[in-house]
């Protein structure tokens, strides 16, 4: 493992780390796994209750990331945001929840916060992506002098979830216009469940093409690498482990050697288990494994 790792440091690969008994022990976790990058929550993200940083946890946080040599990392927003809500009160609460999401990360020198579009809920497709676009704006107005981008993750297109084809992502930054503070995440699972095949070299280059013609890959700052349990065209995010699932690993091998991808960060968000086994080792390791160097 630690030749594989001596070969492939470069590689700005990691994972989503948990940030229990302190936002700093993700770091932590990271460096021991040989990962320069990773990504975190930075409060429970099952829970609208927010968590106010005080300096304990910003200090070792910042001291880690010095002493490990993180390059990059990424906060994933709570699951219950729904800026594409037609109900006003979720809405409402919604937009003070990225808010406070974005201070965080801005105390923290996280470089990007990932957040799912929204569910429309019937309201419609371009209501939807109006009504997001607004409370981004909202946020990014109140929040002039933050460093840290937005960045959209395209989904899988569970029910009635906006960011499902690279039309819609696009659309979105049409309609917030702030390329400066924006940008996209692509999730391997997503974007094949939602019906972009990558299995194949030819289906691979088409689906990459296809999503620089229509947002450019110069506004693409992170990928989540994960196995899907679900087939193509299924709607179903559903992560599995890398190679064995729907996707399979010769798809990994594409983006792994892509060099129009070298210098974005790569997550895996796949189970951390299977059994009693610590599965993200196993995990980055096959990824490490598919490099050419």
């Amino acid at each position: 493992m630690e030749t594989t790792r001596s070969k492939t440091k470069d590689v700005l690969l990691g994972a989503h780390f948990s940030i229990a008994g302190g936002l700093h022990k993700a770091i932590l976790k990271a460096a021991e796994y040989g990962c320069p990058v990773l990504q975190v929550f930075t409060k429970n993200a099952n829970t609208w209750k927010e968590r106010r940083l005080s300096s304990e946890d910003v200090e070792p946080f910042l001291a880690a990331k010095q002493a490990h040599g993180i390059s990059s990392i990424c906060a994933h927003t709570a699951y219950l945001l729904n800026l594409a809500s037609p109900e006003k009160d979720l809405y409402i609460r919604s937009v003070k929840a990225l808010e406070k999401e974005l201070i965080r990360a801005s105390k923290l020198d996280i470089a990007y916060v990932i957040m799912h579009p929204g569910a429309h809920m019937g309201a419609g497709e371009e209501k939807g992506l109006k009504q997001i676009a607004r409370g981004v704006k909202t946020v990014l107005d109140r929040m002039p002098d933050t460093k840290c981008r937005l960045l959209f993750e395209a989904t899988a297109g569970q029910g009635s979830s906006l960011g499902r084809t690279f039309e819609q992502l696009a659309r979105l930054a049409e309609l917030v216009n702030a390329q400066e503070k924006i940008g996209f995440c692509v999730d391997t699972c997503h974007i094949f469940t939602a019906g972009y095949d990558i299995r194949t070299k030819t289906a691979y280059g088409k689906t990459m093409r296809a999503f620089d013609r229509i947002i450019g890959l110069d506004r693409l700052f992170v990928m989540h690498l994960n196995d899907a349990k679900k087939g193509l065209s299924s709607h179903v995010d559903r992560h599995e482990h890398i190679g064995e699932g729907a996707i399979g690993r010769e798809a990994f091998r594409f983006i792994m050697n892509d060099k129009r991808l070298r210098a974005v960060p790569k997550i895996i968000e796949t189970p951390k288990k299977k059994g009693s086994v610590d599965y993200d080792p196993v995990n980055l390791k096959r990824l490490r494994s598919l490099v050419v160097t």
